[in-house]
């Protein structure tokens, strides 16, 4: 049977609907699945437009020759949505997010001055995808870590994201903050750019998109952060330069999307894109998506990314 046939479709409506978030309890505990999901597609009737998303999903699976990892939260109801969501996914370059998530944290609680604090690196060190830190002006003289964070996610800089990696402990320090997040199983495991290199059953450098969205939930819209550390967070995501194809093309543009994405190149084209995602009224939404592809020569199709993010706002009766 195709792996499509197997896909994770649930949709929650919080306490509202207090039998189904405990028929779904063995599965999706407060923080989301915590595995793989190997009930059979289902839908809440009460919400429109859900009872065709999984089908819908599934068919974009086939036509794409790959496998799509989705989770969506409506953070003014709970809701939420889920398509393969307890599945493992290479995160790439979105753990950026997260990253500059632990250090706005850390330059709060136990390390002040640290945003405003130059950071160096030697031309050596220099990886391939570094725009702005491989200038180099930028080499001789430094970065604070608050550029650094700036060209991570607006760009998604790689050099940058080494730097600010060595001030939280390396990808084990990530890992531990992931932890921190209520994330039970996301880990990083190597630097960049080695950390992209991935195949199918690889679990280093892996995430799973319901935790992904739970973590950016946390850290944009809820109470982790300081509210001007939120706000530093949120400002960066808008200025991202990579997601124009993704998240936000398959959102109204009347809508402010501040996303972050990973992967553009390798092999089973892991593309991703997270994101927080305001409306003209209502609470924002919370969307991850993941995906890879069968085929190790296929390049990234960012339609299917934004074809997702249209199906997960529509199945939330947000569009």
């Amino acid at each position: 049977m195709r792996r499509g046939h197997h896909s994770r479709f649930r949709v929650r409506l919080g306490a509202s609907l207090l039998a189904i978030s405990t028929a779904f309890a063995a599965v999706a505990g407060p923080g989301g699945p915590a595995g793989a999901d190997t009930r059979p597609v289902s839908a809440a009737p009460s919400l429109p437009g859900t009872h065709d998303v999984g089908e819908r999903l599934r068919e974009l699976e086939i036509s794409y020759q790959g496998r799509i990892g989705a989770f969506a939260i409506d953070t003014g109801t709970g809701r939420t949505i889920s398509y393969r969501g307890g599945e493992r996914f290479p995160s790439r370059s979105t753990f950026k997010a997260i990253l500059c998530g632990a250090i706005l944290a850390k330059a709060r609680t136990t390390d002040p001055g640290l945003l405003n604090r130059t950071l160096r690196w030697t031309a050596q060190e220099v990886v391939t995808d570094s725009p702005i830190t491989g200038k180099p002006e930028n080499i001789e003289n430094g970065m604070t870590a608050e550029r650094l964070c700036h060209a991570a996610i607006t760009v998604s800089d790689n050099t940058a994201g080494n730097v600010l990696l060595k001030q939280i402990g390396g990808p084990a320090g990530l890992t531990r903050y992931y932890r921190s997040l209520g994330d039970p199983v996301g880990r990083l495991d190597r630097w960049e750019p080695q950390l992209n290199e991935w195949k199918p059953g690889e679990k280093r450098d892996t995430v799973k998109p319901a935790f992904m969205a739970r973590s950016l939930q946390k850290l944009t819209v809820g109470g982790v952060l300081h509210p001007q550390d939120r706000r530093r967070l949120t400002g960066w995501l808008r200025d991202s330069t990579t997601g124009a194809e993704r998240i936000r093309k398959g959102l109204p543009q009347d809508w402010i999307v501040g996303d972050k994405t990973g992967g553009a190149a390798g092999a089973y084209a892991p593309g991703s894109d997270i994101a927080v995602a305001w409306p003209p009224s209502g609470a924002p939404l919370i969307i991850a998506v993941y995906t890879n592809r069968d085929d190790p020569a296929a390049t990234v199709d960012n339609s299917v990314i934004a074809k997702t993010a249209t199906l997960l706002a529509r199945g939330l009766g947000r569009l």
